[in-house]
């Protein structure tokens, strides 16, 4: 069992997963926490959202490009998809980096230590017979090449209640066992039956669980596990932040395709660099601890 960390309250450890529901992450992919983000931080996330979308930043990236970055003459009625946004805004900074969540990704992983990697902040507009607002099949690893990791864990926080009708996050159940899914990149295709077909399945049956949640519960799931989101069909916007995390273990390794081509991931060129001049998938000023076990 981990260690206990300063940062969290009697409380807190109480909604920590139980040995249980570890073995329940380990064999199907995912995880959902009980209500554990507070109504008012959520309130305050949503403030900061508001400000982010109109163009507000607390502090700029070192490099402006390259990443999902929405911004207002993208236009309102489509699905918004901003990356990096704790570290541009505060008020999204103090919601991404609770050590809750770095706690519950830690005991799920069992690992040590929870960094930062990325974030999106994804908001989807009330439902339009014009807008398509699924998003694709995808496993986040697939984008990842360059994280030595197997145990990268992704937590989803929605802002509000998140019922099927409003576009909430949908698993495939135990697909983070599957072999043959490093190319499962369909994020930006909302066709989910046709990508559904390209999925590397033979054999196995697809169960899709929707991760309906309340207002502050948070899923969780692994970072092979495939994943979208079903379209938001009701008459109120979805917003969600996504936080990637990384376990303890993880550093960067030189990656190639299938081409040969030399890959890179956006992390990559915004952090501090090694003695043999790799990126530091540790560096505390991109890549912040959420939560580490207690020295005994």
């Amino acid at each position: 069992m981990l260690a206990v960390n300063q940062n969290l309250s009697e409380a807190q450890l109480a909604l920590l997963p139980t040995e249980e529901d570890v073995a329940f992450y380990e064999e199907h992919g995912w995880y959902i926490s009980p209500k554990i983000i507070a109504d008012e931080a959520i309130a305050e996330a949503t403030v900061a959202t508001e400000r982010y979308h109109r163009g507000e930043r607390d502090r700029p990236l070192s490099v402006s490009t390259g990443y999902s970055d929405w911004k207002p003459e993208d236009g309102y009625d489509v699905v918004r998809n901003n990356e990096f946004v704790s570290l541009q805004s505060e008020g999204l900074r103090q919601l991404a980096l609770q050590p809750i969540i770095g706690a519950i990704a830690a005991r799920l992983t069992r690992t040590t230590q929870i960094r930062l990697l990325d974030d999106q902040l994804v908001y989807k507009p009330p439902f339009s017979h014009n807008t398509k607002t699924a998003v694709g099949w995808h496993a986040d690893h697939a984008y990842w090449a360059t994280c030595s990791s197997q145990q990268l864990i992704t937590a989803w926080i929605p802002f509000h209640d998140c019922d099927e009708s409003r576009g909430p996050l949908v698993v495939i159940d135990k697909s983070h066992k599957w072999l043959g899914t490093e190319n499962t990149r369909f994020f930006n295709n909302p066709d989910l039956e046709q990508m559904e077909e390209k999925l590397p399945k033979p054999g196995r049956e697809i169960v899709k669980v929707p991760m309906t949640l309340k207002k502050g519960q948070v899923s969780f799931h692994h970072c092979w596990t495939i994943h979208g989101s079903y379209p938001n069909v009701s008459q109120n916007y979805r917003l969600a932040l996504a936080v990637h995390l990384q376990d303890r273990d993880n550093s960067y390794q030189a990656f190639r395709n299938f081409e040969g081509k030399e890959i890179h991931i956006f992390d990559e060129l915004i952090c501090r660099k090694l003695p043999n001049g790799d990126p530091d998938f540790s560096d505390p000023h991109v890549f912040p601890v959420l939560w580490s076990e207690l020295d005994r």
